[in-house]
């Protein structure tokens, strides 16, 4: 009997894993992919080193520029740079979910996806996960920059940042391709009433409005704003539920009128 011939007898003699672990298999066998796919392409690598450089080091300096001049251009540059730091938790979220779906159309690679039993939430929960990689990696090098260059260091303000971290975290991987609406209406380096009245209301509709007021509250001394840390969970729940129902019936609807064949 062959080498070949006794693996696969010992294959098929093998216990049968169970659906949770064929899962756990499909999502980490998706996050490799794309760790695979970042190895070979060395420039992907500046999202998560070189333009977090560039934002911390330009509004850093814009920020201790201001605060040279009073106490309220102090709280700017708080403001300024823990915005920084924490809006590029949504960034690394973000870009790696939407541009990893790209990376499949870009390669051809989503016919093979979509015959495979892989299911629309384990694809996202595998590039998701490789994302957390690029996001630790991202957000401590602009974390690590503005202790180095500013003397700003993120973690004077203990665990309260954590629950606002968390909630943005999640809201990157809602937002994905509308991050630039969002930034614009998001109140990230200044507090919302500074927006046009018009605008306003749209900007207290998204979570990370409010995750954002919050972390103003606490680096002013105010302590960790509940309320808003609630409202911000509370909205990202919500967006949360919506978007995977959207992705869910697109991707059925994908399949199932036969686009798969025609992508491209």
């Amino acid at each position: 009997m062959s080498p070949a011939h006794d693996k696969v007898a010992a294959a098929m003699e093998a216990p049968a894993l169970s659906s949770r672990a064929r899962s756990r298999m499909r999502v980490r066998a998706v996050a490799r992919r794309h760790y695979l796919v970042m190895l070979r392409s060395p420039h992907r690598l500046f999202d998560v080193t070189v333009w977090p450089l560039v934002d911390v080091l330009l509004f850093g300096s814009i920020g201790a520029f201001v605060g040279r001049s009073d106490d309220v251009g102090a709280a700017a540059f708080g403001y300024l740079l823990a915005g920084i730091v924490l809006w590029h938790v949504i960034y690394q979220a973000q870009i790696s979910v939407s541009t990893g779906f790209m990376e499949e159309t870009w390669s051809r690679n989503l016919l093979n996806l979509m015959v495979t039993p892989i299911k629309e939430w384990e694809y996202v929960a595998g590039v998701a996960l490789f994302g957390l990689v690029k996001l630790v990696l991202g957000v401590g090098l602009v974390a690590i920059t503005a202790l180095a260059a500013f003397s700003f260091d993120v973690t004077d303000f203990g665990m309260g940042l954590v629950p606002m971290a968390a909630i943005l975290l999640v809201c990157g991987w809602i937002i994905s391709m509308f991050v630039v609406g969002a930034v614009l209406v998001s109140g990230v380096f200044y507090p919302v009433e500074a927006l046009p009245g018009l605008v306003q209301p749209l900007a207290m509709v998204l979570p990370t409005t409010h995750a954002f007021n919050a972390m103003r509250t606490l680096i002013d001394g105010g302590g960790i704003d509940w309320a808003s840390v609630g409202i911000g969970a509370a909205g990202t729940l919500v967006l949360a539920l919506a978007s995977m129902f959207y992705l869910s019936r697109m991707l059925a609807l994908f399949r199932k009128r036969g686009y798969i064949s025609r992508y491209s």
